[in-house]
């Protein structure tokens, strides 16, 4: 069965004229007031005029500060009126195992990281080639490939070019190496990265790693590195996290751990979104492979 987002919110948001909730997330502490804004300016509303938000408890406005969004109900006025975007973030499967990832993504990243760049957490048997704890993550999702193509993404890619690579997708800078159970929570939008924020580290679910507020490592991002990942794709995936988990009831996050003898196909269909996420089951296990 999926699991939904709203139980862990301890922020809520509402359309001041009507009492209609517009959605909610988790304030761990690392949300700012003008982030909190930025959400809702640049993704989530469509308001033809300027709107102001207003904590319910003390009627006091929320401005582009720096001080952390307090948990709490908030009200978004306008004289216009106000509706959430029809935009849903890009649906994904958890990547841990899709075919045609390279072999030259996985090492590169390896290579330029080391370490976990979410918890710092050092590969110290690196020298043995033991790489199990760790993974390499794609930030745009490789099953998603086509609409990668479509959006022209692969413009935010400048360390390939197309002899190398004709989308560009394993590209280096749309990867990191993450830790084997953050990579989970980063597939499922539950931990983002703001370059926006300074490279911050925002958790939108309980922060049980005690991650939320800390910063994206610089190994992964040195200026003069042309390997480096990209803020153009990590601002892609912080927007995806704000939809999956801002946004109204929020997106649905799958179930993957089926035990021995389920009918992974019956519970696949019976979920949200069930054929979609069959077919990208099914891509992602066929890809690479030549028919």
């Amino acid at each position: 069965m999926p699991i939904n987002r709203v139980g862990v919110r301890n922020v809520f948001i509402y359309n001041g004229a009507t009492g209609d909730s517009l959605g909610g997330m988790r304030q761990n502490g690392s949300i700012t007031e003008a982030v909190f804004l930025e959400m809702l300016g640049h993704v989530l509303l469509i308001v033809d005029t300027e709107f102001q938000v207003k904590a319910r408890a003390s009627q006091r406005i929320v401005s582009p500060t720096s001080n952390p969004l307090e948990p709490g109900d908030y009200d978004v006025y306008s004289d216009s009126a106000i509706e959430l975007t029809n935009e849903v973030c890009v649906d994904r499967i958890l990547s841990h195992s899709v075919s045609g990832r390279e072999d030259r993504f996985r090492d590169g990243i390896r290579q330029r990281d080391g370490k976990c760049v979410l918890s710092g957490f050092l590969n110290l048997n690196a020298d043995l080639n033991d790489w199990s704890p760790f993974e390499a993550a794609h930030v745009f999702p490789l099953e998603k490939e086509d609409l990668w193509i479509h959006n022209n993404y692969d413009t935010w890619v400048t360390d390939m070019d197309a002899v190398t690579g004709p989308s560009k997708i394993n590209s280096c800078q749309n990867g990191l190496l993450i830790r084997r159970d953050l990579h989970t929570m980063f597939d499922n939008y539950l931990i983002s990265i703001n370059p926006n924020d300074g490279y911050k580290i925002t958790v939108f679910n309980r922060d049980i790693f005690g991650l939320d507020g800390a910063i994206l490592d610089p190994v992964c991002r040195v200026p003069t590195d042309p390997h480096r990942v990209s803020d153009e794709i990590l601002r892609w995936h912080f927007r995806q996290s704000v939809l999956a988990n801002v946004k109204g009831a929020g997106a649905p996050i799958y179930e993957h751990d089926f035990p021995p003898g389920t009918d992974m196909v019956k519970e696949v269909l019976e979920g949200p979104n069930g054929q979609g996420r069959l077919e990208m089951e099914i891509a992602s296990r066929l890809r690479g492979f030549e028919v």
